[in-house]
């Protein structure tokens, strides 16, 4: 009797796990649908779904749902934050710049309400001992504020150097707030982080991974590199906080990237970023100081900040970088340390380089990830045979996110060429509209160059199987990597 009655229940147990499962599943394959993705990632998800028990759906709880619409803060405290508080609009017709630049300026203006400026300096980092000798001599000048952003932010040696300088400002009394992303700064101890605390500074992970909010938070990362002083000098692009940006790599092999300084009406949309962030924090808003006067500085040099994140309601940096590409005329030079292009982007570079527009893709032999780097090269026989050149650099890993077009455009900072940064991550590029600092960036591209080796189709052909087997292995799923 007894056993019948265990049987009996054990029964209905199963019955009642199974009914679970599958409501879970059906809820989750109807989210997709709703959500009216990308057809072939929606069918891949539904796919796992069903075919892959328990490990479909968990895999979809941690990569699969979208934030698409989420407001990172409210709309009354966004509006508090930039309200009044940007450079007044500049009618672009009375600069020197082509259709081409003002369609790019007005599409990121509307995507992210960033405004084109002109009043701006821009100093360019190729190395980090000099990157990291200018900030910590930009931070022990502060007096007023430290805004201080990283996807990385360590606790070595370069790490600590930063960290005891925003505790002796902090001391002085200067604003310090420090932003560190939970996944990217996890190596990095919490008494590292804890001794900032305790020393005036006000230091905040974001998206915290813990439980219970373990699955809706680890793949969405904050990606971004910003540093602000005292509202006149900002810093970003992709180095992050550790001393491989610094001494390169335990064997030896150089860690190349690349770093903006700059000065001028650009840094309030540094600020802004920043304040938009450390809000979604907090519950107090930060709410930045109002500049009376404008910049002193006289360039003409245009640059505007775009964002995107998956809270946004359009892939801001993907129709960016289309729009930017779509806009060439003689050529388009790309670094990147992983090549992972939405299906739109590597069309559209298919098409320049039909269109017999010079399309260069610098990427490193060796990466931090093998899993990245395998699906990166399963990119490369496309373009090769669409007539893209592709360079592969061999001193290091080469971090740099860089695209050059033309002789007038350039843009560079957070934002790597694959998916994760397009849809995945919180990301920030400068748009950069000037001949001069396209100039430097193009010498650092051709110099660059001298170091990589340039791929042929006959010889990329000949790889091993087994390499291009798992490159296509790893391309099957690399929109979660």
């Amino acid at each position: 009797m007894y056993i019948q009655e265990t049987i009996h229940l054990s029964s209905w147990l199963a019955i009642l796990v199974t009914a679970l499962y599958v409501t879970m599943v059906v809820t989750a394959v109807i989210v997709v649908l709703r959500e009216n993705r990308n057809p072939i990632r929606a069918l891949s998800w539904v796919i796992a779904l069903v075919f892959l028990p328990g490990v479909g759906l968990i895999f979809y709880l941690f990569f699969g749902r979208s934030l698409r619409g989420m407001h990172m803060i409210s709309r009354h405290n966004k509006r508090k934050i930039m309200h009044d508080n940007s450079p007044d609009r500049i009618d672009l017709n009375d600069l020197n710049i082509t259709e081409e630049q003002k369609n790019i300026i007005k599409l990121s203006y509307n995507l992210s309400r960033s405004p084109f400026t002109v009043n701006n300096e821009i100093d360019i980092y190729t190395d980090g001992a000099s990157k990291f000798e200018s900030l910590k001599q930009d931070l022990l000048n502060a007096k007023k504020s430290i805004l201080l952003q990283y996807y990385i932010f360590l606790d070595d040696i370069i790490g600590n150097e930063i960290a005891d300088i925003l505790i002796s400002k902090a001391k002085q009394g200067v604003m310090v707030k420090v932003i560190y992303d939970h996944i990217g700064s996890f190596s990095a101890r919490n008494r590292f982080f804890d001794k900032m605390k305790q020393h005036g500074v006000e230091t905040h992970p974001f998206f915290r991974v813990n439980f219970p909010h373990f699955a809706n938070r680890i793949n969405w990362r904050n990606h971004r590199k910003i540093v602000v002083i005292d509202g006149n000098i900002g810093y970003i692009g992709g180095m992050n906080i550790a001393d491989r940006y610094v001494n390169g790599l335990p064997n030896g092999e150089e860690w190349r990237d690349t770093h903006f300084r700059v000065r001028g009406d650009i840094v309030e949309s540094l600020i802004y970023s920043f304040a938009i962030d450390w809000n979604f924090l907090k519950k107090d808003p930060y709410v930045p100081e109002v500049k009376t006067e404008r910049s002193e500085i006289c360039n003409l040099t245009g640059v505007q900040l775009v964002t995107g994140g998956p809270t946004e309601r359009w892939n801001n940096l993907t129709l960016c970088f289309l729009r930017a590409i779509s806009s060439a005329r003689r050529k388009i030079l790309i670094q990147t340390p992983y090549f992972l292009p939405t299906d739109g982007l590597l069309n559209a570079l298919e098409a320049a380089a039909l269109a017999k527009i010079d399309v260069r893709i610098m990427m490193p032999r060796n990466t931090d990830s093998r899993l990245l780097h395998y699906a990166s090269f399963s990119y490369i026989t496309q373009c090769l045979k669409a007539g893209i050149k592709v360079y592969l650099y061999e001193p290091g890993m080469l971090h740099a996110k860089a695209m050059i077009i033309d002789d007038n455009f350039v843009t560079a900072g957070s934002t790597n060429f694959d998916f994760r940064s397009f849809e995945n991550n919180f990301e920030c590029n400068l748009l950069i509209y000037d001949t001069e600092i396209n100039r430097k960036m193009r010498a650092i591209f051709f110099n660059d160059l001298k170091r990589c080796k340039k791929l042929t189709l006959e010889q990329w052909k000949k790889r091993p199987l087994p390499q291009r087997f798992l490159e296509s292995l790893l391309r099957l799923v690399s929109p979660i990597l």
